[in-house]
């Protein structure tokens, strides 16, 4: 199976000012991060960000800030119950003046997206809860290895080791740029291969 961008909500996790120098690699976790987001507004993939107690930790970096659709604020570790699930569930509003139609006349909304693309800061921590309780949900939760960190190394690596075992699928950035792509016939190709090199 493979990504559709058409099915696809990106969640970034903590990125916070203040959290990020005591990353292990932060710096290139960072820049990964970046990326997709990017990536997500170019293929019109919905963008939402945590921050974990920001009042202490700051706020998500600006950079990825400007791209989210909403941050939600949060001191769970499990970021979908501060409000992102309801967000992530929402269905899509009908385009334009349809909704003044009477009721019977508006087409239904269309459904949520229901595969998450996850990825940010601590892997074995909020992005691990984050991506448990999504799948509790019965939501398709998708890993983003390269853009995810935690301020050891071995505790990154078995947070991947435990989503792989409850069925998360973990992949690199790279990989969902190109499995959104699908085809170097994509009118966004070139704006994509930029931003990949």
């Amino acid at each position: 199976m493979l990504l559709d961008a058409s099915d696809c909500q990106l969640v970034l996790v903590d990125y916070q000012a203040r959290l990020m120098p005591a990353i292990a690699h932060g710096d290139e976790v960072l820049r990964r991060a970046e990326l997709l987001a990017n990536l997500a507004v170019m293929f019109d993939v919905p963008v939402w960000g945590t921050e974990q107690a920001p009042e202490r930790l700051g706020s998500l970096v600006p950079a990825l800030r400007a791209r989210c659709r909403r941050v939600f604020a949060k001191t769970t570790f499990d970021a979908s119950g501060a409000g992102l699930l309801d967000a992530l569930r929402a269905p899509a509003r009908p385009a334009g003046n349809a909704r003044s139609l009477p009721k019977h006349l508006q087409k239904p909304a269309a459904p949520a997206r229901q595969t998450i693309v996850l990825a940010g800061c601590e892997a074995h921590v909020c992005v691990l809860q984050t991506a448990l309780g999504l799948v509790e949900q019965e939501l398709d939760v998708w890993v983003v290895t390269d853009a995810c960190g935690s301020r050891r190394e071995r505790d990154r690596d078995a947070a991947f080791d435990r989503l792989a075992a409850a069925g998360v699928e973990l992949v690199t950035a790279e990989m969902v740029a190109f499995e959104w792509l699908r085809d170097a016939r994509h009118p966004r190709f070139r704006d994509a291969l930029a931003l990949l090199k």
